[in-house]
């Protein structure tokens, strides 16, 4: 180890602000080039080499470095990128039990907001005025387009679109709490 890495390193377990501010300009380029060369992926190899920097702020006074700071360094941050690399492959890995565990509650749950959603809609549809009524469902319920339901009741087109804007303003208001916001009937 040279000179200047032991002096930066004594000063450094001192508690030396400056001696770690130098350590870092000199060696996080070339820890971030080490973890992006495993990682393949800039900003978690800057986690990496950041993790690494915070640890050896950490543990500053119990650290004992006999080889070179620089093959100290870059050699933590190298194991830092495989431990994520692994983590990540754990993670992976489990995704399919986890999911498993996520599908046998999400079903009920969704099941009982389904539930609830079309009982608000049933009654948000029953408050409707008849004619209005009849046109929403006719649109919604039958799949019919304008022309046909106006062909269907006898009334014009424009009467429709009218009918169904109508339709569609009640339900928003009625049925809001159970829309995501922006979201249209």
């Amino acid at each position: 180890m040279s000179m200047d890495d032991r002096a930066l390193l004594a000063r450094l377990r001192s508690g030396d602000q400056d001696a770690f501010d130098a350590i870092f300009r000199a060696h996080y380029a070339r820890m971030v080039s080490c973890a992006y060369a495993l990682l393949d992926d800039r900003a978690a190899a800057e986690d990496s080499a950041q993790d690494v920097m915070l640890e050896l702020w950490r543990r500053r006074t119990e650290l004992r470095i006999e080889e070179s700071l620089t093959a100290y360094l870059v050699r933590a941050t190298r194991n830092r990128s495989l431990n994520q690399l692994r983590h990540a492959r754990v993670r992976r890995n489990a995704e399919p039990q986890l999911a498993g565990d996520e599908a046998v509650n999400a079903p009920a749950a969704g099941r009982v907001v389904a539930t609830e959603l079309r009982e608000a809609l049933v009654a948000a549809v029953q408050e409707l005025p008849p004619a209005c009524r009849e046109v929403f469902e006719l649109s919604r319920g039958k799949g019919l387009r304008y022309s046909e339901i106006a062909e269907t009741l006898g009334i014009s087109v424009k009467t429709v679109e009218s009918q169904m804007g109508k339709a569609l303003k009640h339900l928003r208001q009625r049925l809001a709490a159970w829309l995501p916001e922006g979201k249209e009937i």
